[in-house]
């Protein structure tokens, strides 16, 4: 038995019993279901390739975690007897780099601000233009709402108690 897909390709599947090529049979519409699910080569090879990539990660991860655990455990009493040294040091890096971070981040915004209002447009104008105007828009229209029907909550007190 042979079936022709759209790409030409044919593919030959076994005749296991005479009740399979029934057309009324059971077996036959479960077969044709099976059939047209059934995943093309190129699908079984990617599948193939995600499978032996997934297991290579796996075992690198495995290998990496023990280093790390029997490092920590082998350095351990080094760390421990070197502890006064390291703690200040930690936290003279850290404080160091806490107050660069915020520092270039501070520098970058005000720039980007000085950039924005000068007319230059740095990047990302466009979109705060859009939301300005977007804004602007809105706030326009709840002003003009509020002015035509004496406010937006005119008569809601109604609606939500009925008998009061």
């Amino acid at each position: 038995m042979a079936e022709t897909f759209s790409s030409g390709e044919a593919r030959y599947w076994p005749i296991y019993s005479s009740n399979t090529t029934d057309s009324n049979s059971p077996y036959a519409s479960l077969l044709r279901l099976v059939r047209s699910h059934s995943p093309t080569s190129s699908q079984l090879f990617a599948y193939l390739a995600l499978f032996i990539s997934s297991g290579i990660l796996l075992f690198l991860l495995g290998v990496t975690v023990t280093a790390a655990v029997l490092g920590f455990i082998v350095f351990l009493p080094l760390i421990i007897i070197s502890s006064p040294i390291w703690i200040p040091v930690f936290v003279v890096v850290g404080g160091f780099l806490t107050v660069t971070g915020f520092l270039v981040g501070t520098v970058t915004v005000v720039s980007w601000t000085y950039r924005y209002f000068r007319g230059m447009h740095p990047v990302g104008s466009d979109q705060m233009d859009y939301a300005r105007s977007r804004i602007y828009d809105t706030a326009s229209h709840v002003k003009d709402y509020a002015r035509e029907y004496g406010g937006y909550f005119h008569g809601r007190a109604k609606d939500a108690a009925p008998g009061a």
